[in-house]
């Protein structure tokens, strides 16, 4: 399960879109993503092209959790059941599909005997994309925030992404969604039709490396813990 990525920088906006942005630039978000962290989407927009929202990591934000329910995650979505389970079922139903940009993500490897975050990445480190799910929620000020996840596969049998998670658990994997693919992921409306892009990135257009967290974590978001 991935818990943390590397989103784009703002800089990096017009290539997320396909065509020159401006505004989107006086946006900011933290240079690595975390639960509850803001970080930018991508989406089909009522015109059919592409819309970037600033969406928070986690599809039920922690303050929206009812007072009294044990603190959860939906930062990812499992694709076995993502039809079915309460936090992610109806955004799925109504195929509220987005992709998440990013430049890496982190995953724990023991091949060492010990977890050591490694960064997984494209082997040209050009950014990609990772299927998500969005929603938004009404909040107390009147306004509207958007929230996101993203979806997962098996990955016992991926060459790479078998590598990660601790020994005898399930190998998961994030979907990267090819380029050539995107438009017409963000633009499906039959969820069992998008069951079809839910399949594994060749191991080896991509790449892992060992990619420790600094000794004095700064990034990370109130209350959460340190994972590796």
């Amino acid at each position: 399960m991935c818990v943390n990525f590397r989103p784009p920088l703002p800089e990096q906006l017009d290539a997320v879109l396909g065509v020159l942005v401006d505004i989107y630039k006086d946006w900011d978000w933290p240079t690595e993503t975390w639960k509850d962290y803001l970080a930018p989407i991508v989406r089909a927009g009522a015109d059919g092209r592409r819309e970037l929202a600033l969406a928070s990591y986690g599809m039920v934000p922690r303050r929206h959790i009812p007072p009294g329910v044990r603190v959860f995650d939906t930062m990812n979505a499992r694709a076995e059941s993502i039809g079915e389970k309460r936090s992610f079922a109806p955004a799925w139903r109504k195929a509220q599909l987005c992709a998440v940009p990013m430049s890496c993500f982190y995953e724990p490897n023991y091949e060492s005997g010990k977890p050591v975050r490694y960064g997984i990445a494209m082997h040209d480190e050009s950014l990609f994309y990772v299927a998500g799910l969005w929603r938004e929620w009404q909040e107390a000020d009147g306004n509207l925030h958007t929230s996101f996840t993203q979806i997962t596969i098996n990955a016992d049998e991926h060459p790479l992404m078998k590598r990660f998670h601790k020994p005898g658990d399930e190998k998961r994997s994030l979907v990267v969604v090819p380029h050539d693919e995107l438009d017409s992921w963000l633009g499906c409306r039959d969820p069992e039709l998008a069951r079809s892009f839910l399949r594994h990135y060749p191991a080896e257009a991509m790449k892992a490396w060992p990619a420790p967290m600094p000794p004095r974590r700064l990034t990370t978001a109130p209350g959460s813990e340190s994972l590796f």
